[in-house]
């Protein structure tokens, strides 16, 4: 920017976008200070180097609003989780399957694990069939990120809503 700006020769952009040439670096920075702007290299590998005569001070605040505007618009995807058991008994798969649908459609990952306890292990399939039930009843809304796998003495599997 301005003095920092270390080349004999630039091509000068106008405040307005447009062209004004290959100018000596006296004569683009003298233009900037005639118009009360800055000088401004926008393209510093360029041969010879882009420079443009803008209110830098202005700039920057325009671009800081518009990435505040874009952090604002951004979904943050949280990953929820829900536990089911073994031995689940309908109505409290119900319930949490629910959960599960509730958590897609606000657009969060759910992971949906099976705890086993004690011997409970030993019948790991019980888990394995909780968890494929609930990624067919939930195809539809979402996509499975991660299949069932049994980690430890927990099953998990890992459902991402579809991008619209």
């Amino acid at each position: 920017m301005n003095d920092e700006i270390r080349a004999k020769e630039v091509r000068l952009v106008g405040p307005e976008g447009e062209q004004i040439g290959i100018k000596p670096f006296r004569e683009a920075m003298q233009m900037a200070i005639d118009a009360n702007l800055d000088l401004v290299n926008v393209a510093p590998q360029a041969k010879p180097p882009v420079c443009r005569i803008m209110d830098y001070g202005k700039f920057r605040y325009e671009q800081q609003k518009k990435e505040k505007e874009a952090r604002k618009n951004q979904k943050i995807v949280d990953l929820k989780e829900v536990w089911f058991r073994a031995n689940i008994e309908e109505n409290d798969y119900q319930t949490k399957f629910r959960n599960v649908v509730k958590f897609l459609k606000d657009g969060d990952k759910v992971k949906c694990s099976v705890r086993f306890r004690g011997r409970e292990i030993t019948h790991a399939k019980l888990g394995q069939k909780i968890l494929e039930r609930v990624a067919n009843e939930v195809t539809d809304i979402c996509i499975i990120e991660r299949m069932p796998k049994l980690e430890g003495r927990s099953m998990i599997m890992i459902l991402a809503p579809k991008p619209h």
